[in-house]
């Protein structure tokens, strides 16, 4: 691993602009970020708040950063990784992203969360709950992931040996 500069103290030298404009277009080279995140790193790499913010700006005027895609780019990954619309929209509002792309961005989605809520379950339990505690557990787990209450006691409350009429979650 190589070693970065550091000036005196061990204290890594600022950004400046050029050098923080570099460093976001190589962090946008490996995956999307929102504007907050993207600044929070430039940051914690040694720019200034005003030179990682105009850094930001820099990459979204040149068409590099949006946070729209990266709201797409997140709802689909905890999509496929089986979490539910509460849990994307709580970290795309910690991400700081404008409550209105959020709110398009889930419009837009052609997700069928109840099918992804199944898909979930299936993971996790592949057999229904046998008594109260056991289905309180499945519950619990679902909620945590994000799911809604209606998705869930739909999957939950199914009579038993039914598992095959779960609906299935696309592959598109």
């Amino acid at each position: 691993m190589r070693k970065r500069p550091s000036s005196k103290g061990g204290k890594r030298a600022p950004l400046d602009a050029g050098a923080a404009r570099g460093r976001a277009l190589k962090l946008l080279g490996r995956r999307e970020h929102g504007a907050a995140e993207l600044a929070h790193k430039l940051q914690q790499r040694g720019a200034e708040r005003e030179v990682a913010e105009q850094a930001v700006q820099a990459m979204r005027e040149a068409g590099w950063q949006s946070d729209a895609r990266y709201a797409e780019m997140l709802l689909r990954n905890r999509a496929e990784q089986g979490y539910g619309p509460r849990r994307i929209r709580a970290e795309l509002e910690a991400a700081r992203v404008p409550a209105a792309q959020i709110r398009e961005i889930f419009e837009r989605s052609e997700d069928d969360w109840a099918a992804l809520c199944a898909q979930a379950w299936r993971r996790k339990f592949k057999t229904q709950a046998r008594d109260a505690a056991d289905w309180q557990k499945q519950y619990r787990f679902l909620s945590t992931r994000g799911f809604e209450a209606e998705s869930i006691r739909a999957v939950l409350k199914r009579p038993r040996g039914v598992e095959e009429d779960l609906p299935e979650a696309s592959e598109d």
